[in-house]
């Protein structure tokens, strides 16, 4: 699949990846930063943003999506950061792939399964009558009885747009998606990668616990953890400024 992305700056490439119901849109900013150092390319990756749709969703059409991204650019192997879902793609590709991984970032997620817990955004989404709104504020009041966190519904309608001249549609594919969750969920433990990794937390988040990290060192023996204070599971658009150092403490 011909994923889509976008590319900013000059010097070694990274590869950047976002989460479930995510875009490259919401990695413009820290792209444009670390663009001052390296060679960026933000990635739609499959049944989101503007890539294409399709059915099947798990992490291994996901890495197979990436390596051919590579391949098209030429790219023989790159520095990768991947957030939630992306940082499982991330990490897959590390483990599968690890000549095409130079050093590899993983934000706010770890190789461990997590329970399904997207039922009430699902059904938030489902709620909303795409044929009927007339803006995309519209879409909030609808999505609020499942979905009450005011963030998460305003990361949500970023992804609304007009499908026709009267109806709006999502960005992502939600059949897919709602159809893929516990595939989303599963474990990437399938060997240790023994390439140089960080891990970037925030400390409000419970996607990486104290206790998840001796497994993870299990399966990431060269790698190391950063905790961002006062930051929850979107800690690059949270605390900016502590994540785009993170990021460039390790890859520089």
């Amino acid at each position: 699949m011909k994923l889509n992305y976008k590319s900013f700056g000059e010097g070694e490439p990274l590869i950047i990846m976002h989460g479930l119901m995510g875009m490259l849109d919401n990695w413009q900013a820290p792209g444009k930063e670390l663009a001052e150092h390296f060679n960026v390319f933000i990635v739609d990756l499959r049944n989101h943003g503007h890539s294409p749709h399709n059915a099947e969703h798990n992490y291994q059409v996901m890495v197979d999506d990436v390596v051919e991204l590579l391949n098209d650019l030429g790219l023989k192997s790159a520095n990768v950061l991947g957030h939630s879902m992306g940082g499982k793609v991330a990490m897959k590709l590390a483990q599968d792939f690890p000549e095409r991984v130079d050093k590899l970032v993983v934000a706010d997620i770890g190789p461990r399964s997590y329970k399904v817990h997207h039922q009430s955004i699902i059904a938030g989404l489902r709620a909303v009558p795409l044929q009927d709104i007339a803006k995309r504020t519209d879409a909030e009041q609808f999505m609020k009885a499942d979905i009450p966190q005011s963030g998460i519904r305003q990361f949500l309608m970023k992804s609304l747009f007009h499908k026709e001249r009267n109806q709006f549609g999502w960005r992502f594919n939600l059949d897919a998606i709602e159809n893929s969750l516990e595939l989303i969920g599963e474990a990437i433990d399938d060997m240790d990668y023994q390439g140089e990794t960080v891990f970037i937390r925030g400390s409000e988040s419970d996607y990486i616990l104290d206790e998840d990290w001796p497994d993870i060192k299990l399966l990431f023996p060269h790698s190391y953890l950063v905790t961002i204070d006062d930051a929850g599971h979107w800690l690059h658009a949270e605390k900016p400024a502590e994540f785009i150092k993170a990021v460039e403490e390790f890859l520089l």
